[in-house]
């Protein structure tokens, strides 16, 4: 019923080990699915019913439902005995549980897989199914969980002791605030994302005007060396208590 999975497709270990719970009634889908994860990286628990996965989940949860749960994914049969797979996912977004839900399920018409995906599932697996497709799956939904919690570093950019807001168009340097116009921000901007490129005039221009404004960039750059010595010290990074 269930592919296992190809040793050249075993080699690909994640960066990162994710916590995964599978809880299927059927031993052999139960340990088939949770070696080919292992093999991939991953720790796993198993369950073979709804009741022992709500102990699971409810391990270090117990105190406040609203807290995580240990686990980055949940990967639930669909028919299962005492608590069912629908149970169990409506269980995990009742209690905004924050993990994504992968149901599996012999059960592979339109009306089974919308009630699922209705119910809270992220996705729908139709036994039977290769473990490629499994592990594929598995692993777009962690990035995708993983891409939507991420903090907003992305607005952040620091190097060493200068930390730029990309949002506020703000710098420090030893967390001390160095007030910049526009273009020196954006300049500024372009070293740290290349720290060991050199620039030419001609490649600043284009980054930062644009090639329509060149007779105004080049005015600009005549009056950059007012701002030399700013510029110096932020980009020794020292400290600005005196500019």
């Amino acid at each position: 019923m269930v592919q296992r999975p190809e040793n050249q497709f075993q080699a690909g270990i994640t960066l990162q080990q994710d916590h995964i719970l599978v809880v299927d009634d059927e031993a052999l889908i139960r340990e088939t699915v949770s070696l080919a994860l292992k093999d991939e990286g991953y720790r796993v628990d198993v369950a073979a019913d709804g009741s022992l996965a709500l102990e699971l989940l409810g391990d270090s949860v117990r105190q406040n439902p609203a807290d995580r749960p240990p686990f980055d994914l949940a990967i639930l049969d669909l028919m299962l005995p005492g608590v069912s797979g629908l149970d169990l996912c409506r269980v995990i977004r009742h209690r905004n549980w924050d993990i994504p839900v992968l149901i599996l399920s012999a059960k592979g018409s339109e009306t089974d897989r919308v009630v699922g995906l209705e119910v809270g599932a992220d996705d729908y697996l139709a036994k039977p199914f290769g473990m490629r497709e499994l592990i594929a799956r598995c692993r777009a939904l962690l990035r995708r969980y993983r891409r939507a919690k991420a903090p907003q570093m992305a607005s952040v950019l620091m190097y060493e002791n200068i930390v730029l807001y990309l949002n506020e168009l703000r710098v420090t340097v030893n967390e001390r605030e160095v007030a910049l116009s526009p273009k020196e921000f954006r300049i500024l901007e372009l070293f740290m994302n290349y720290p060991n490129r050199v620039w030419s005039r001609e490649e600043l221009i284009d980054k930062v005007w644009g090639p329509d404004l060149w007779a105004i960039a080049k005015q600009w750059m005549c009056t950059f060396a007012g701002s030399a010595k700013k510029w110096n010290l932020i980009l020794a990074n020292l400290d600005t208590s005196s500019l």
